[in-house]
């Protein structure tokens, strides 16, 4: 198995980078698009736990689309062979102060294109 394969692992990046601006310009249909539709998919928030992609369609309709800017900081993204990816990162929200998000993505390779296949995202005091 090769680990990050620079193909690979570009095109991870590149879906990372969409769902990142997809979440902060709150284009609901496109972060749909970026997770498996699986009653097995996961999504842990802060707030809310997250089982099928069901769920997780009626959290991301029904949230407010206010205070979603953020900065990323310590990004890793992690390929294992050509079909399954591992990224990592802290955020910050201003509307935060003091706070520290971290966000875990899985990404699989599905014919459709790279899809979440589980998240969590937590928030801890910060520097």
């Amino acid at each position: 198995m090769q680990i990050d394969d620079a193909e690979t692992k570009a095109e991870v990046e590149a879906a990372f980078a969409r769902y990142e601006a997809a979440l902060v310009g709150n284009d609901v249909a496109t972060l749909e698009a970026l997770f498996h539709d699986d009653p097995r998919t996961i999504r842990y928030g802060v707030g809310e736990n997250l089982y099928g992609m069901d769920a997780i369609r009626a959290f991301r309709r029904s949230r407010s689309p206010q205070g979603l800017d953020r900065s990323l900081s310590d990004t890793v993204i992690t390929t294992y062979g050509r079909d399954y990816a591992v990224a990592m990162t802290l955020f910050r929200r201003t509307n935060a102060p003091g706070k520290v998000g971290r966000q875990s993505q899985t990404w699989v390779r599905f014919p459709e294109g790279w899809r979440v296949v589980a998240a969590h995202v937590s928030v801890i005091e910060g520097e």
